[in-house]
């Protein structure tokens, strides 16, 4: 993976980096923290200008959001409300749990989407409370560009300044992708274990 992330980046410049902020929110696998840190190491060799490579990541980003929250918009509330009664199980969620989200969003919408596009394991799926629960299109785009671009500009600037090498990259990048991919399975796991202990009638 990380071969053809830099050859990407060095083929395409801005519009690589664009390119593969853009792909990552499609395919949340692809790490985004390698990306940048990728991204900014090239900045710090010279081909790149670090606010372009900000600048570019956060445009791919925020336009892949963008795609999820309309996609979201989409889905009619009591299409969704139907669904999650009869399949929530398999997305590990309820009807108690979507009217909790509901109430949250009422109340802390703009900060959690903010926080939300911080978090490496929300950044995509962040995206689709605000277009089920009609959050404005432009209070959504506020605040997940600031916090789009604040989780660029910190991963980008380390990049840049630590001038860490493809190897100490897979050292640190690797067992953090684990880590968050082995919490979130666990998550699921107990969710599906501790279901009919749980009152869904």
């Amino acid at each position: 993976m990380y071969d053809w992330v830099i050859e990407l980046i060095d083929w395409g410049g801005y519009l690589g980096i664009f390119l593969l902020m853009l792909l990552e929110t499609v395919f949340p696998p692809i790490p985004s923290e390698l990306i940048l840190t990728l991204a900014g190491i090239r900045a710090a060799q010279g081909p790149l200008g670090l606010p372009g490579v900000i600048a570019f990541a956060t445009a791919g980003a925020m336009l892949g959001n963008f795609l999820w929250y309309q996609l979201a918009r989409s889905v009619k509330p009591e299409r969704f409300r139907y669904f999650i009664e009869r399949h929530g199980r398999w997305v590990a969620m309820d009807l108690r749990d979507l009217d909790k989200m509901q109430r949250q969003f009422e109340r802390y919408g703009a900060a959690i989407v903010m926080v939300g596009r911080v978090l490496p394991a929300l950044r995509t799926f962040i995206s689709v409370p605000p277009g089920l629960l009609r959050m404005p299109v432009g209070r959504y785009l506020l605040w997940s560009t600031i916090g789009t671009a604040t989780f660029s500009t910190i991963l980008a600037l380390a990049g840049y300044a630590l001038g860490l090498s493809f190897e100490r990259v897979e050292e640190v990048i690797a067992p953090l992708a684990l880590v968050m991919v082995g919490g979130g399975l666990l998550w699921y796991v107990w969710r599906q274990i501790t279901w009919n202990r749980r009152d869904h009638s």
